[in-house]
This record gives C-alpha cells, structure tokens and sequence, in this order.
C-alpha cells in the first residue's frame, strides 16, 4: 500500500517584526494539522548575487581592480545576508521549539526570489505563513506590493499572511459568492484539518434573495464533516466593507477569502484595493487559489 503524503507548513523567516508572530502563527497550523514545519528563509538573488556581474556598471578606461574589489564586495554582502539569515532560523527553530507542541520542525535556506522559492516547495506544503508586513517596511509603509502579489499569483497552495502579533484563532470566516470557485474553496476547507472544530462564518454580500441561501445552504452542508459550529450570513452593501464591517462585528479572528478572478469577492484581492486592505489589516487572513 502506498504511504499518504504528508504535507508541510512553510514558516518564511525574516528580519522583520513579522516574524516571531509568523513562528507562531506557523505553530499553531503545524499542531492542529498534524503536519511537519518548516522554517524557510530566502536570500533574495537579485539583492544578493552570489556571483555579480558588473560588466557594462563602469565606464571605459576604468581599472580592472577596481571591478574586481566591487565583485568581492557584493560576493561578501551575499555571504554575511546568507549568515544572517542561518541566525534568522536558529531563532526561530529555538521559539517554536520551547513555545509550541511542534515535534517535526526543519530548517532551509534558499538563495533565490520568493516566489520561485514557493513554487519550487509547493508540491509538498499544505500552507504558507508569511509576515504581512516585510524585512524593508516601515512602520507606515509595509512593502506588499509586487513581489507579494506575485506570490500570490504564483503560488497555487494557501497562504496565510498574518500581523506582528499572534492571537490563537478561535474562529474564522469564508467570503464566498458562490461562484463554482468559492465552492471549491468550500471544499478545500472541509477536507483541511486545520478547520476542525473551528466555528466558521460562511458570508456572502449581496441582496437577500432564495438563491442566495440555497448557495449558502449547499455550502455550509459541505462543512459539517468538520464538526464545526456553521453560522450563514447575508449582508447588504459593498463588498470590501461589508466583509470587514461583519468580521469587526462578530469578533472573527481569521478571514478567509479567493485571489484572483472575475467575481466581486475575488476581484477585490487585485491591484490597488489588494495593497489597500494588506496595509490596512490589523488580523491574519488566508488566501485560497
């Protein structure tokens, strides 16, 4: 008989206030899914090549030392990041280990961009935790731009993005519309252990008609292999703030909610609006694909 795959949670290190929240946040998917942690850290290649090329940098009649020593010097930057990032994860290895139940736990460093780096892991890794707000952000400006839209777009396995500070979830909500791809978020969730006994909020925005609460209703059936509390919820308005209004309301720790596509629930996820709510966000959200 072949032995099941067992599926990883991915904790992605950093030097930035994230991270300790990001350790936990990891610890906590890890112990309530049963599933081995990893501890990842990636030394950006194109801040940090391994092996610069400065040909074209420097004007003619330049010294050829003078090439080499800024090469060397790149080459030390490189290294010392690489260094740095081994001390990022030995940190983080002794947080989990002394804070949490966790008994797998792994550590890797790659040397490559984030979203490769993701990619390359996704086939085995059940979900992704990362730090809403990066390494290079200040306290007004978080940096969640491309590259973390290119995460998101890239990879095709859950991310749970989460605050500088962990609060242990005790209750989630799923924006759904029920579009054919929000039923099968619906189904990722049932089949997640993560959600088990988790109370889950399965809101739709929009006006309160028949059809509406039959999709409601055909999803929330879907979930009740979970064992979970299932509570349904129409609500009028616009989307974005209709979602964070009734997440505010019913004190929902988690939100849950599909990246990218044509529907309004997802469509909120792309450009402007998706940095808006990410710099905005004050609680962990997950995001399916």
């Amino acid at each position: 008989m072949l032995q099941a795959e067992v599926l990883q949670i991915v904790a992605c290190i950093d030097g930035s206030r994230a991270a300790p929240a990001v350790c936990d946040y990891a610890a906590w998917a890890s112990e309530h899914t049963a599933s081995p942690l990893m501890l990842l850290h990636v030394v950006d290649k194109e801040r940090y090549p391994a092996e610069p090329d400065l040909a074209g940098n420097i004007g003619l009649g330049s010294r050829e030392q003078l090439l080499d020593e800024l090469a060397e010097l790149d080459r030390k930057r490189a290294r010392l990041a690489l260094e740095h990032g081994h001390h990022l994860l030995d940190h983080a290895h002794a947080r989990v280990s002394q804070k949490s139940g966790v008994s797998e736990i792994s550590k890797r460093q790659r040397h490559d961009n984030l979203a490769e780096a993701l990619t390359a892991l996704e086939a085995g890794t059940r979900l992704f935790v990362l730090g809403l707000r990066g390494e290079n952000s200040s306290n007004r400006e978080m940096q969640v731009g491309s590259q973390l839209e290119t995460v998101i777009r890239s990879v095709h396995r859950p991310i749970l993005l989460v605050p500088d500070q962990f609060t242990p979830p005790r209750s989630a909500m799923l924006a759904f519309d029920g579009s054919e791809t929000a039923f099968r978020g619906v189904e990722m969730m049932a089949a997640s252990p993560l959600w088990r006994g988790v109370p889950l909020h399965l809101v739709m925005v929009g006006p309160d008609t028949a059809d509406r609460r039959r999709l409601l209703e055909l999803a929330r059936a879907k979930l009740e292999s979970l064992g979970s509390e299932i509570v349904v919820a129409l609500c009028a308005g616009d989307v974005v703030p209709a979602l964070h209004e009734y997440q505010q309301e019913q004190g929902i720790d988690l939100l849950v909610m599909g990246a990218y596509g044509h529907s309004k629930v997802r469509r909120f996820l792309l450009g402007s609006t998706t940095t808006t709510m990410l710099k905005t966000a004050t609680q962990p959200l997950i995001i399916l694909r």
